[in-house]
């Protein structure tokens, strides 16, 4: 297994020294008994979007509140599959808090993408200008997105096209449903919102789709199972996402229903945070690359990924780093240790990549895998570990 493992040391010089500027005025945005998920801001106007419980806002550049669009409750339950606007469902329906779990500006259609908890994940198309309502696609199963109720658990990243629709890849916890929901997949954006293609995947076979399901016989053997999303950024033809799933190699087997086997240490759980790759353009998938992530400060490891920004580089930082300015650098937080996903530990440390030395590292063991080196590290994919095949490359 290979790990990209930076020591703290390497940027704490350059973390430490950066001071804040002094604002002339504190401006403050609250609102009442209200929980507040998720922000997004315009690049050209500076406008901010908020996901909340049941509500998504729209504040000016100095956090005026401008408009404000009402998602729910409504009436669901979680275990109506498809929703019940769809079929009758034989659960009683109560109402359900939305929670809003993505939200992304799509500024080639001019439009917020706005995805809840209820009816598995379902996502409203609203106007920017207004948060008028423009679609809310729910007739096929594609337009089901999530059925994983965490509302810090789903990503996302739009990519604009020059001649096709937009295309938006979203990574989601899946709450134990591979049958339903796929963990990672590229879906249509059409320019009309009420179209049934809305979110429809890019490509589509009776062998290959541009999707990613997490295996039947992985959620048997590991009921817990689940890739957790924490960021998604797009650079250099690229698509990323920042994960924390279930690390299978250290965690022991728990048949569902079935009591912890013997030997095993009590039924504790063991996460890794790995950054997941593929190209932009890759409609079938081939390229899904991932590569374990993680810090170390003092000879103790940092593991549990909780937060992640991809910023470029100024003139200082740059200077420090030793690479050009304008290079593409992440920032990420984490967490002590690899247990306690849902309750980390308090310790943690921000550390920077640069995404250049990032992409070495995966280019360097894909390089050895081809040349028979080391295993494929899928076993939740592939369901075992593989070794590497030697492979001749024709150029």
């Amino acid at each position: 297994m290979w790990w990209l493992l930076l020591p703290v040391t390497t940027i704490a010089g350059v973390l430490l020294s950066w001071s804040p500027p002094v604002w002339g005025t504190r401006v403050v945005f609250t609102v009442p008994d209200m929980v507040l998920t998720h922000l997004t801001v315009h690049h050209e106007t500076g406008e901010v979007y908020l996901g909340a419980v049941n509500r998504i806002y729209k504040l000016s550049a100095n956090l005026t509140q401008l408009r404000a669009h009402i998602t729910g409750p409504v009436p669901d339950d979680p275990r109506c599959y498809p929703p019940p606007g769809v079929r009758l469902c034989a659960h009683r329906l109560s109402p359900a808090d939305n929670v809003n779990k993505l939200l992304l500006i799509d500024y080639a259609g001019n439009r917020l993408v706005a995805c809840g908890s209820v009816w598995q994940g379902v996502c409203q198309l609203l106007r920017l200008e207004d948060l008028a309502k423009l679609g809310e696609p729910h007739q096929r199963k594609e337009h089901y997105l999530s059925g994983g109720r965490e509302p810090d658990a789903m990503v996302g990243v739009i990519v604009e096209q020059l001649r096709e629709p937009s295309q938006f890849f979203v990574g989601t916890s899946i709450g134990g449903r591979s049958e339903y929901f796929p963990t990672l997949s590229s879906r249509r954006l059409t320019s009309d919102a009420t179209s049934a293609e809305m979110f429809s995947l890019v490509y589509q076979d009776e062998f290959v789709s541009s999707q990613i399901k997490v295996p039947s016989d992985t959620l048997s053997l590991y009921p817990a199972f689940d890739i957790y999303y924490v960021s998604a950024f797009v650079s250099g033809g690229f698509v990323y996402f920042l994960t924390l799933q279930l690390d299978t190699a250290q965690t022991p087997l728990e048949p569902a229903g079935g009591p912890i086997g013997p030997g095993t240490t009590g039924g504790e759980r063991f996460f890794s945070s790995k950054i997941v790759r593929l190209c932009a353009n890759d409609t079938e998938f081939y390229s899904y690359v991932e590569f374990p992530l993680g810090c170390s400060k003092d000879g103790v490891e940092y593991r549990l990924v909780q937060a992640a920004q991809l910023a470029k580089a100024g003139r200082q930082l740059a200077k420090s780093l030793g690479i050009a300015e304008g290079q593409d650098v992440l920032y990420a937080a984490f967490s002590q240790g690899q247990k306690n996903r849902a309750a980390p530990p308090r310790e943690s440390l921000l550390c920077l990549f640069t995404l250049d030395e990032v992409n070495q590292r995966i280019r360097e063991r894909i390089q050895s895998c081809y040349r028979g080196e080391g295993r494929l590290s899928l076993p939740w994919l592939l369901n075992k570990e593989l070794p590497c095949i030697n492979t001749v490359l024709h150029y």
